[in-house]
């Protein structure tokens, strides 16, 4: 008898030491892996917000999961996962070996597993740091690491960490991402129903879904808020209420991106600004965008779009447009819209696509003469000529194909006269125009007299900044679209104005005081809107293929373009002023609906001068001085022809001798 109890002494000595040895083992070979949960950095959702923190999108990779730190966990949520997945959480050190053992009992008396004995410890190991394959060398590793992971971190580390690392299905990772995306509410404004079925999804989180099985999540809810009764955590009638209530899901798409031109600007913006890790480094992106102007610029694009095809009868095939709309004093991007339809074309057009701006461009060049000591009453050439290029000869055309002879630089801008606008760049010289215009920052141009007319390619966001150089008064401003970033340490970056001044103020006026008259009376005047000025400039290319019409108000700047993806003509006789220059209207009309007390009036700046001639009244400054000639000879009034470039009749009224030279 005493020689069996030696052999059972002996055995279970030897299966204690085997035990230990084998403990020890394992835990040379995985202690390390709990270092991974201690030094937790799990990836991390950025959400872009626009102007007013209304949230644009969710950017992610793998893993959609917004951080939520314990202490901004509500009590209720910790005692409902404890109640159903760990009850003496708070007592055991990792592994509950009192549930292992009564766990096997149970098991062996209904000759299967018919409960769970992993604490939560052990089931954030599993799912951060192992397989979910039913190995009895994973359940050993699974002890090993809780263990260790219990003698590192506290109980509500282990429990902050649980709760962002778990799947929550539907995509979600972590409590709060569940919590936004079902009930689309922080975790404090939960009911007590609502956490119950969160907390509850865990065990099977693809079956517990309740966008997928709703009666299947609340029954087991109400397991989850039973077992809390049964502790005493809850009262009889907070059981009986949250019981019966029905919380509404939402079944959302995961990036919720409803800005999604803008979001696709924003990434590539962001790796300009070397944000790293942008996709899993949990930043906050808020943006300049305000998400109801962006609404209302998308809307203005589509009203644009079926005015071409179902008005001007143009045919769909690859016919697209973009829309900017920017704050031209601080270079905020308000609205940006690259396409009629995300989904079926992702091309972002208001970034990607480089258009030919074509007469769009013409007040730089004007611009640049009035910096040179032209004034809006000075007389240029509207003939015809031929220019020998090489071995090719060019001959410039109006867009109506006629010509006036001499005529003032506004009329020729008025009624953006081709003819005379490249007789303007000959008489002050090609190569001095050339410069200039790169030192206002336009890129990719070549030189040739055809660059005056908009021959190169740029982008409608590329020339919503180089607009700037007149709207904001001789002071160019780079657009931006990110305003600040916050990361997941709540340090942040805000993005200063970038902006330069090439001329000042008083010279810039003198064109939008032009350009005012485009809109009145010339080809832009589909884009007039009474009681409130507005500068712009019509855009057509040969052959009809670009259409854009750039204007601005003593607020907001848009730039609306219209072509075909394959650079193939929309239709003959449709210009920027009548496919581009009504969705300027219909945009700003409905932006003052909503901004009743929006700047209505330009700002005249110091350094102009005015005086009346033919009972206009004319600005001047000390650089553009008005010409004694205007005195003798009659000016010229814009007859309102229907084509967008085409130039303007002539009148005769009397001159007022009050004049400064």
């Amino acid at each position: 008898m005493r020689y069996i109890l030696y052999i059972f002494i002996f055995l279970f000595l030897s299966a204690i030491i085997t035990f230990i040895g084998g403990f020890y083992y394992v835990y040379s070979q995985v202690r390390f892996e709990a270092y991974k949960l201690i030094d937790y950095h799990p990836k991390l959702t950025t959400q872009i917000y626009d102007r007013n923190g209304k949230l644009l999108a969710n950017l992610f990779k793998d893993e959609n999961r917004l951080y939520v730190k314990y202490d901004n966990i509500p009590p209720r949520v910790i005692e409902a996962l404890v109640a159903i997945e760990d009850t003496a959480f708070f007592e055991h050190h990792g592994v509950n070996f009192e549930a292992i053992f009564r766990a096997i009992l149970k098991a062996i008396k209904a000759k299967r597993f018919t409960e769970g004995a992993s604490t939560i410890t052990q089931q954030l190991v599993k799912n951060r740091l192992l397989t979910r394959k039913k190995k009895f060398s994973r359940k050993i590793k699974e002890m090993v690491i809780a263990l260790k992971v219990e003698t590192m971190l506290t109980k509500e580390e282990i429990l902050e960490r649980y709760l962002n690392e778990v799947y929550f299905g539907h995509g979600y990772y972590g409590i709060r991402t569940a919590s936004k995306g079902y009930f689309r509410k922080e975790l404090n404004e939960l009911t007590l129903k609502e956490i119950a079925m969160l907390v509850g999804m865990p065990r099977a989180p693809n079956f517990y879904n309740p966008t997928k099985n709703y009666e299947f999540s609340t029954s087991r809810a109400n397991i989850v808020l039973n077992r809390m009764k049964q502790l005493g955590w809850i009262s009889e009638s907070e059981y009986k209420k949250a019981e019966n209530e029905r919380p509404i899901v939402y079944d959302d798409t995961l990036t919720r991106n409803i800005a999604p031109y803008v979001v696709s600007e924003v990434l590539k913006e962001a790796k300009r600004k070397n944000i790293p890790d942008i996709e899993t480094g949990g930043y906050q992106i808020h943006l300049t965008v305000d998400y109801q102007i962006q609404q209302l610029a998308k809307r203005a694009l589509i009203y644009g779009y079926l005015n071409l095809t179902e008005n001007l009868k143009v045919p769909k095939r690859k016919l697209n447009g973009a829309i900017v709309v920017m704050k031209p004093d601080t270079g905020e991007v308000l609205a940006l819209v690259g396409g009629i339809n995300y989904k079926k074309s992702k091309f972002n057009r208001a970034t990607q696509a480089r258009r030919q701006p074509g007469s769009s461009f013409k007040p730089f060049i004007y611009q640049i003469a009035l910096n040179n000591g032209f004034h809006p009453l000075s007389k240029i050439a509207d003939i015809s000529r031929t220019y020998t290029i090489g071995n090719k000869s060019w001959t410039p055309r109006n867009y109506e194909r006629n010509f006036r002879g001499m005529i003032t630089l506004r009329e020729a801008l008025v009624h953006s006269s081709n003819l005379a606008t490249i007789n303007l760049v000959s008489t002050i010289g090609a190569d001095k125009i050339y410069q200039r215009i790169k030192e206002f920052g336009f890129k990719d141009v070549k030189f040739n007299l055809s660059f005056a007319l908009g021959s190169f390619g740029i982008s409608p966001l590329q020339l919503s900044g180089q607009y700037t150089i007149i709207s904001n008064y001789g002071t160019k401003v780079e657009p931006r679209l990110i305003n600040k970033v916050i990361n997941r340490f709540g340090e942040e970056r805000k993005f200063p104005i970038e902006k330069r001044r090439y001329f000042n103020p008083a010279q810039a006026y003198l064109t939008i005081d032009i350009m005012r008259d485009v809109v009145k009376r010339g080809t832009g005047r589909r884009a007039y809107i009474p009681n409130i000025e507005i500068a712009g400039k019509t855009g057509t290319t040969n052959d009809n293929i670009d259409a854009w019409f750039c204007g601005f108000t003593p607020e907001i700047q848009i730039v609306v373009w219209y072509g075909r993806d394959d650079n193939t003509p929309i239709k003959r006789k449709v210009t920027g002023g009548k496919a581009a220059a009504p969705t300027f209207k219909y945009f700003l009309e409905k932006y003052i609906e909503k901004n009743p007390h929006t700047k209505r009036e330009f700002i005249i700046p110091a350094g102009v001068y005015s005086t009346i001639i033919n009972g206009r009244r004319e600005f001047f400054t000390d650089i553009s001085k008005i010409p004694k000639s205007a005195i003798f000879n009659n000016s010229f009034g814009g007859e309102n022809k229907d084509d967008d470039e085409s130039n303007g009749g002539s009148s005769s009224e009397d001159v007022d001798e009050e004049l400064l030279f």
